[in-house]
């Protein structure tokens, strides 16, 4: 059973997080190269792909798989589930590094890094952009102010400061929980407004006025799945009690989540004629049928039965296939299907976007490991305090 939430008392330095290390120093190293060289040193970037591996990754992925922060925030916090408030803190710090290196990938992607804080000055109410800059700064500051009471409850002794931020942010803490929930309903959405008004530049396969609802509801579909990997990833590397009992009940909300995406996505195909491109045996018909067929449709079918979602191996390989076809789904609606009337090439990324892609996602799991050794984040035991 979960007991209230403690660092882990476990070696920080490992095989694993010297691993972590060596991609973080390759990746560092190609971004000082992007920021000497500019971005055609390290990238396959030009006027007809404007964006490419750090904003399908980095930004839209980044954004989509750290739903789980808003979605359990809103399941524990506001509905007042109390049973699934061991996996809350835990989404939320993986939310809030996920959304800081969405900032960051934003950042090293944009030709003028130094203008990155322009919109907030020069604002331009009809950009789907705009919303979308404002809603993650925005969100990413409420996502830290979540943080403090688990930061002040470690270190608000120590630092009167923080103890006295903590004590007067407790009464308006339901403010920034409402608002976080909000904040990420709009840019989640607002992404998918991104390529819906390029009608000429994405395949048919993946363009559709509906593209903003298909990214929220993608993003709904995706935020317990991920908090399913990230939480057993977390206690079987750190030696943990499963956390299964409460991770196979939450994931009962992804059947209708994933089901509502799925039929949704269908019908679209259906409304607009676009299913005889299922079938041409295309690259791009192929990466659809990855993303909808091994993605979506086994998985939802995998849910359906008890023993699966019981089972912390089954439901972390179907949870893992949800991750991995909404991840697709981005790298898809960005990359596979963005193909400009005028580009007389394909875009593949070099080896320097994969680098700082990778180096990115190894700083993440590097800090996610820092947070929760040193703050109460996980309420699993340690598995010899469990057979004791």
């Amino acid at each position: 059973m979960s007991q209230h939430p403690a660092p882990v008392a476990r070696p920080f330095w490992t095989p694993g997080v010297l691993v972590m290390v060596g991609f973080m120093i390759a990746g560092g190293l190609a971004l000082l190269y992007r920021f000497t060289g500019g971005l055609g040193a390290v990238s396959n970037l030009d006027n007809a792909y404007p964006w490419g591996l750090w904003i399908g990754v980095d930004v839209a992925s980044g954004v989509a798989l750290a739903a789980g922060g808003f979605t359990t925030a809103f399941l524990g916090h506001i509905l007042g589930r109390e049973a699934y408030e061991p996996v809350v803190r835990p989404a939320l710090l993986t939310a809030a590094l996920g959304y800081t290196f969405v900032a960051f990938g934003v950042f090293v992607d944009i030709g003028r890094s130094w203008a990155v804080w322009k919109p907030i000055i020069f604002q331009n109410h009809n950009s789907a952009l705009f919303e979308v800059a404002i809603c993650v700064m925005t969100y990413l500051s409420v996502l830290w102010i979540e943080m403090i009471p688990i930061i002040a409850e470690r270190y608000g002794k120590k630092i009167p400061l923080l103890g006295a931020l903590d004590r007067g942010l407790s009464k308006f803490m339901w403010v920034f929980i409402i608002l976080g929930v909000v904040l990420s309903c709009m840019h989640q959405s607002s992404l998918g407004t991104l390529m819906a008004i390029a009608p000429t530049k994405v395949h048919p396969l993946w363009y559709t006025p509906w593209l903003p609802l298909l990214f929220l509801l993608s993003a709904f579909a995706v935020g317990y799945p991920m908090v399913v990997v990230e939480t057993t990833i977390a206690t079987s590397s750190l030696k943990l009690e499963s956390e299964t009992p409460v991770l196979s009940r939450l994931i009962r909300f992804t059947i209708l989540t994933l089901g509502l995406y799925m039929a949704i996505k269908f019908w679209d195909l259906a409304d607009r004629g676009a299913f005889i491109y299922l079938w041409d045996g295309s690259g791009r018909s192929i990466a659809f049928w990855a993303e909808v067929g091994l993605g979506v449709i086994l998985p939802w079918v995998l849910l359906l039965f008890p023993g699966v979602r019981a089972s912390r191996r089954a439901l972390f390989t179907v949870c893992l296939f949800i991750v991995a076809g909404v991840l697709l789904n981005r790298i898809n609606v960005f990359i596979t299907a963005f193909a400009p009337p005028f580009a007389n090439h394909n875009y593949y990324p070099a080896m320097g976007e994969i680098l700082v892609t990778a180096g990115c996602a190894a700083t993440i799991m590097f800090l996610y490991r820092i947070g929760v050794t040193y703050l109460p984040v996980l309420s699993a035991r340690r598995i010899e305090e469990v057979e004791s």
